[in-house]
């Protein structure tokens, strides 16, 4: 049982309320999943290559970290440091020298893009929210989730969303049955999971079936096929989300359209500050149904 929201905003005059909005969305969902929390901020839609970063002892790793990372791909990088993690700003084409720089000094990469940044650590949302400052952040839509840890310990690792391509990330509620068949399937093609969150499992299963040139839409209805159990799984890419439920629709979730967002959350309570709600269309996702908005 854990929380999901997600928030597509049509309008750019509110793109600065974004992480204001989302944050009481998922503060509401807390007791659906207390262990941990985590959002992806979708802000500029082109820029340079950014890539989140966290560790448990950042003023240790992040000290001097992009000064070291110039050096390694012969170019400037700029680093934000957010309590435990860092967005670095990259060089076109550095992304694999720096991930295997970081990988080499136990730094955890979150997620990677043009527009995407992913933050999530152990603890309430929030606290987890007010930590990175996620209330002050603005953008054009993003996604996030509370859990509750059944399949996996609770670590800062084992947190969604997870991301497993660029500008890319996932969060889910349920669980998998087939998950380890599908992890060493995943692993022989490449696309290893690195957690035992069978949320992560999903996420690299996508990633996959987009690397053999389907489009999104054709993976999350493939997730239909291909992954067994209960699941409810909402997408974020550089230009919009996508929900997808399993064919028997065993999570719950709701959705709320106006003229000015659409909004996910797995209860109606979760979209009780949302302004205009009162006037918003509302309805249950379909079962085994891609939905899918973009900008």
């Amino acid at each position: 049982m854990c929380g999901i929201v997600g928030l597509f905003l049509k309008k750019d005059d509110l793109r600065p309320q974004l992480g204001d909005m989302l944050t009481d969305m998922l503060i509401t969902m807390t007791d659906r999943g207390p262990d941990s929390a985590g959002i992806a901020i979708y802000g500029d839609e082109a820029g340079p290559l950014k890539m989140t970063v966290q560790s448990d002892a950042p003023a240790v790793d992040f000290a001097g970290l992009d000064v070291a990372l110039a050096g390694i791909l012969e170019a400037p990088v700029t680093m934000k440091v957010i309590d435990t993690h860092a967005v670095l700003s990259l060089p076109e084409g550095g992304e694999a020298a720096a991930r295997s720089f970081l990988d080499a000094r136990g730094i955890r990469i979150m997620g990677a893009g043009t527009s995407m940044e992913i933050f999530k650590e152990i603890g309430l949302p929030k606290d987890v929210a007010a930590r990175f400052g996620i209330r002050g952040m603005g953008g054009s839509h993003g996604i996030g989730h509370t859990r509750m840890a059944t399949e996996s310990a609770v670590t800062t690792m084992g947190a969604h969303p997870f991301s497993t391509s660029a500008d890319q990330c996932l969060v889910h509620n349920g669980s998998l049955s087939n998950h380890n068949q599908m992890r060493r399937r995943l692993t022989e093609k490449g696309f290893a999971p690195k957690t035992q969150n069978d949320t992560e499992v999903a996420a690299c299963y996508i990633s996959s079936r987009l690397a053999e040139g389907v489009n999104l839409g054709e993976a999350l209805e493939g997730t239909l096929e291909d992954l067994d159990g209960f699941f409810t799984f909402v997408v974020g890419t550089r230009n919009g989300f996508g929900v997808v439920r399993d064919p028997i629709a065993c999570k719950p979730a709701v959705m709320a359209e106006t003229e000015d967002y659409v909004a996910f959350g797995s209860e109606y309570r979760a979209f009780a500050k949302l302004p205009g709600i009162d006037a918003a269309r509302v309805w249950e996702p379909e079962p085994a149904t891609v939905y899918f908005w973009e900008r």
